[in-house]
């Protein structure tokens, strides 16, 4: 006879409309952002953004993505033209974050139907669901990481010469670590510099996060199934009473 116990799962689709919204948000907001950063820092170096003090150098931000013009007594920024958009993308990203990871964290548990929170699922539909999580936060990471750390795979040693048409005096390598994908360059005039800027470095571990949370709740959900399975195989095939000797 087959497990007919009731089980449930947490409603989380409106967690993950949320961060797609979230998502979406930020998407859009950084194009905007994007697009203030245009020339900004030739501004800055024409005189035409005004400062506290003299204009020491410029740089660029990483999230919210913005220039910024560093002056002997402040800074001024590209998204300060837009006043609410840097706040509003950083709400993006913490709305973000925290809706994908109690989302993710949510498929590790198996509470019981009943709940306001809570719909009857089967093992089998759990296990499903929790797939296409960890195949979906899975693939990202791991497209980041190729895209970060490509050259490290081909050559860690040597990955701060390949992509670059070197004919003489390539740099060398002093350090790398495949996790963050980082690498320390040395150039033949002694300057050093990093392979990955440090947010794509930064970026590429912390797309690690959510894809371990869904790799968690899929090998539960997996193990429940299997423990599922093997409990009805072994009812289904109970041993029959053998025959009274005659």
């Amino acid at each position: 006879m087959a497990d007919t116990r009731a089980h449930g799962g947490y409603r989380t689709g409106g967690l993950w409309a949320v961060a797609g919204a979230a998502f979406g948000a930020m998407l859009l907001g950084s194009a905007a952002a994007l697009l203030g950063m245009f020339e900004y820092d030739e501004r800055c170096m024409q005189g035409l953004v005004r400062g506290p003090g003299e204009l020491l150098r410029t740089r660029n931000q990483a999230f919210p993505p913005a220039t910024v013009c560093v002056f002997e007594r402040g800074e001024v920024s590209s998204l300060d033209d837009w006043s609410v958009l840097g706040p509003l993308l950083r709400i993006a990203l913490a709305v973000l974050v925290v809706c994908l990871f109690v989302a993710l964290v949510a498929e590790w548990f198996e509470p019981r139907p009943g709940g306001r929170w809570v719909r009857p699922m089967s093992r089998t539909e759990k296990l499903s669901r929790t797939t296409t999580a960890f195949f979906v936060t899975g693939s990202v990471f791991l497209l980041l990481y190729a895209l970060a750390g490509w050259k490290l795979l081909a050559g860690p040693s040597s990955a701060c010469v390949r992509g670059g048409d070197w004919r003489y005096h390539p740099p060398t390598t002093l350090e790398y670590s495949f996790f963050p994908p980082q690498a320390t360059c040395r150039y033949t005039s002694g300057l050093t510099s990093r392979l990955n800027p440090e947010w794509v470095a930064a970026l590429t571990a912390e797309a690690a996060v959510p894809a371990l949370l869904a790799g968690i709740g899929f090998a539960l959900a997996w193990r429940r199934r299997r423990e599922e399975r093997r409990t009805a195989n072994g009812e289904d095939a109970a041993p029959a009473t053998p025959l009274d000797a005659r």
